[in-house]
């Protein structure tokens, strides 16, 4: 890997910017691309994630938190339901509105498909990448983390 010169103007940072963007989105279409036909949907991935990771929500949060139309996102939350993956329950300060929770078997949709995506990743890293490249991957990725966050 060559050294890198400092980020000092905006013509750099516009084009650290491209790269990143462009080495996310290569990344993302592979990762899908390994993916079977019956994988849920990116939005649909991300309802679920949410509610693993943050707990229960009501749809306003969800669609809130996730940046999903609420038209659409009352179309994932009826097709999850239906499948068992989450559940819809009144919610006991305010009749008015639900709480979606996510489902043991919405879990295991999860875990099965972040499983397989990850088992193909670390595979490719592995082979693509040496010791210390996958090292400053790891840091680079906190700080995606970080970036997508803020």
């Amino acid at each position: 890997m060559a050294d890198a010169a400092p980020i000092q103007s905006d013509a750099d940072l516009a084009h650290l910017a491209r790269v990143v963007r462009e080495g996310v989105g290569r990344l993302n279409w592979r990762m899908r691309s390994e993916s079977d036909s019956d994988s849920p949907g990116p939005a649909v991935l991300a309802v679920l994630s949410r509610l693993l990771r943050a707990g229960t929500h009501t749809p306003k949060e969800l669609a809130d938190a996730e940046r999903i139309q609420p038209q659409s996102l009352t179309r994932i939350l009826a097709g999850l339901t239906e499948r068992g993956l989450v559940t819809r329950t009144p919610d006991p300060r305010d009749g008015r509105r639900h709480l979606i929770t996510i489902t043991p078997a919405g879990v295991d949709v999860l875990r099965e498909y972040t499983g397989s995506r990850e088992r193909w990743l670390s595979g490719a890293l592995e082979r693509a990448l040496t010791p210390t490249e996958r090292q400053l991957l790891g840091l680079a990725a906190e700080l995606l983390v970080r970036v997508a966050d803020a």
